[in-house]
């Protein structure tokens, strides 16, 4: 395990959920972390809060140049993908192609142009880099259109950039991150709780109870991406799925 003091971040999505949970562990271990978001007030907000210890830049993560700019610019050793949209809630019947694939345009192009930008400038041997998928790259989410296989693209993604990264001796280590369960308090848990309970008669909080025994909170999500960070993961290990029991190494 390494210390994190000192070390220069960047977490992108970082104003709400498991991008501002990841931003608050950053911080409270010493690192300097530029927070990357669309939305000003969130990043007014977040720098209010940390006082001018946190930088904010306004920027969206599907744009063509703003992986390369920002890594360019920040030479950051640490990144972190957390954003991604709320994908619409409906079974295939009810969605048609552009609410299907907003997932894809959103949470999957981001990552390809962050993980191309990691690879081609490339970042410093040494640099982690860290990016957000989700359970549903595992088990599916019938009523969240191309969701999961927008999530298993980008779990897929960063081990494909770990073997470039390997091929050529770039020394950056990639791995994706998996939350296993709904996030509860997030707007996506939420919302997927109360879809999918509503198809058993139950409320999102009944769904929730009985799915897991153990709550998935975000703070729970931005320790295990911390700790990847810190480089507390086995080697070969390209991706670990969290739960609220704990943090698990996925093949």
């Amino acid at each position: 395990m390494k210390s994190l003091k000192d070390t220069s971040a960047v977490v992108i999505g970082a104003t709400s959920g498991i991008g501002l949970a990841t931003v608050k562990r950053l911080v409270s271990e010493g690192a300097s972390v530029v927070a990357v978001a669309r939305g000003r007030d969130g990043l007014d907000a977040l720098a209010a809060e940390f006082d001018g210890v946190v930088r904010t830049v306004q920027a969206d993560a599907t744009d063509a140049s703003t992986a390369e700019r920002l890594l360019r610019e920040y030479e950051p050793q640490l990144v972190v993908l957390a954003a991604g949209a709320r994908p619409p809630m409906g079974t295939l019947d009810e969605l048609n192609w552009e609410t299907f694939s907003i997932p894809w345009n959103a949470d999957t192009q981001a990552a390809f142009r962050l993980l191309k930008a990691a690879l081609t400038l490339p970042l410093a041997a040494g640099s982690a880099v860290a990016i957000v998928s989700s359970g549903a790259a595992v088990a599916g989410s019938p009523l969240s259109g191309g969701y999961a296989g927008a999530k298993r693209m980008q779990w897929l993604m960063a081990e494909y950039a770990q073997e470039v990264s390997d091929a050529k001796k770039l020394g950056i280590r990639f791995f994706a991150v998996l939350p296993r369960q709904l996030i509860e308090g997030t707007e996506i848990g939420i919302t997927a709780a109360a879809n999918y309970g509503a198809t058993q008669g139950l409320s999102a909080a009944e769904f929730l109870k009985r799915r897991w025994k153990v709550p998935l909170d975000v703070d729970k999500v931005g320790a295990a991406i911390v700790g990847g960070l810190r480089e507390d993961l086995a080697d070969g290990v390209a991706a670990i799925g969290v739960t609220g029991e704990g943090v698990e190494a996925l093949g």
